[in-house]
């Protein structure tokens, strides 16, 4: 039986060609600055150890050889590029096909588009400004404010994210309807009252940047040498949407080793399938990958502010419903 209906692109011709000259427009950015525009794989021998990432995987069946070998799709291409960092390459960037096997709505598509790309020697503030030119140069937007986590969560929730105690973020999360909130870890109450209370009213008429996440959310971002509480990690927010997510990128391979089996021990309690590290990406680190700031970007989330879209498939040829 041929499909009678959903043939048809999710997005109209006009937005896919103003789409590919975003792109072009994004592309002009980085190789006028001098950054080294690279491919790495989508199929990986490694998946992520992160208890926030739910991924794909496929199985490679060689010729003439009976075992099969699992290979993941890519969440996001850090790994590998940090692995061309290790090796010399200096600055970079990337625009690639992403997978993540989560949710599907307005905002999101398990297939979608990042740009990636890292610069050795800048700090955290110095990313985030380049971000700010990004954004004014595709979309035609006021300059960015940046505010800290600290700053903004007590604004807006009323609570220290610091020093408050757990019981104070169980009672303002159960104000906000979350069913449970007693059993939640602190980081869970964190990211819940962020989610709820603070991203909905922050980046509205210019992006915001919120930076020094809480040490505990640190992911691969260092933790800061002026306040062991914080993260040198930042997030670029505009027009209800998360658009970015940012480090100073951590190069120890100790921490990164630890980092990870903290990650597992996570996944065990949770009852999640404990993943093999990354092995190549932690010899890179232990040869020595540059001090370096980097940044992944959701394009198709900053098309959808560009051309005004409510829904993620408005911007792409095909989403995940009729592809």
């Amino acid at each position: 039986m041929l499909e009678q209906e959903q043939w048809q692109p999710s997005a109209p011709i006009k937005n896919l060609l103003a789409r590919a000259k975003i792109i072009a427009e994004i592309r002009r950015f980085f190789t006028d600055r001098g950054l080294l525009e690279v491919e790495t794989p989508i199929l990986s021998e490694f998946s992520v150890t992160d208890v926030n990432l739910s991924t794909f995987s496929t199985e490679f069946i060689a010729p003439f050889n009976p075992q099969s070998k699992t290979l993941w799709l890519g969440t996001s291409p850090e790994y590998h590029m940090k692995r061309l960092l290790a090796a010399g390459s200096g600055s970079i960037f990337q625009l690639c096909h992403v997978f993540r096997n989560e949710e599907t709505g307005s905002r999101h598509n398990p297939e979608f588009t990042m740009l990636e790309w890292y610069r050795p020697y800048f700090d955290m503030y110095r990313l985030i400004n380049e971000v700010d030119d990004l954004l004014q140069q595709v979309l035609d937007c006021e300059p960015t404010e940046s505010l800290s986590y600290q700053f903004i969560f007590q604004e807006y929730v009323g609570l220290d994210p610091l020093t408050a105690e757990k019981s104070e973020l169980i009672a303002k999360a159960k104000e906000q309807q979350l069913v449970g909130a007693e059993n939640e870890e602190r980081d869970t109450l964190l990211q819940f009252l962020f989610s709820t209370m603070v991203e909905p009213k922050i980046g509205q008429t210019r992006p915001m940047a919120v930076y020094h996440f809480p040490a505990t959310q640190a992911a691969l971002a260092q933790i800061s040498s002026e306040d062991h509480r914080v993260a040198e990690r930042f997030e670029f927010y505009y027009k209800g949407l998360e658009l970015a997510n940012g480090f100073n990128e951590l190069t120890d391979v100790k921490e990164q080793q630890h980092r990870f089996e903290q990650d597992n021990h996570q996944r065990e309690k949770l009852g999640l399938p404990v993943r093999e590290v990354d092995r190549r990406f932690l010899g890179a680190l232990q040869a020595g990958v540059p001090k370096c700031a980097g940044v992944a970007l959701g394009v198709d989330r900053l098309i959808m502010i560009a051309l005004g879209a409510e829904r993620i498939e408005e911007v792409m040829a095909f989403g995940v419903n009729n592809a």
